[in-house]
């Protein structure tokens, strides 16, 4: 049997895990990591309608995630996790393209 190595393991981003969930057909959907949008709207201080704006959602999609009637998947988790890390960065990406 093989060792682990831990040090991999611990420098393992939440990118890398949410990849190898997508990955395994055996892992439920539900097994991702869950995304606060709440948390990260708030902390970029804007209201919905702002952050739907900047970062390209529809303002009721914005609020079905946030009160849990809808879940984030794919590409949005991506984004909202990158909105997350770089909130301005991301605004000046998506505006300049």
């Amino acid at each position: 049997m093989a060792a682990t190595d831990w040090d991999k393991i611990d420098a393992m981003t939440d990118a890398d895990i949410a990849r190898q969930i997508a990955s395994n057909p055996d892992a439920a959907p539900d097994m991702a990591p869950e995304i606060d949008v709440r948390a990260v709207r708030r902390a970029t201080g804007m209201t919905q309608a702002e952050f739907a704006a900047a970062y390209h959602f529809s303002v009721r999609t914005v609020q079905e995630w946030e009160r849990g009637a809808k879940r984030p998947s794919g590409p949005a988790r991506t984004l909202l996790r990158a909105i997350k890390v770089d909130p301005e960065g991301l605004k000046r990406a998506l505006a300049a393209a």
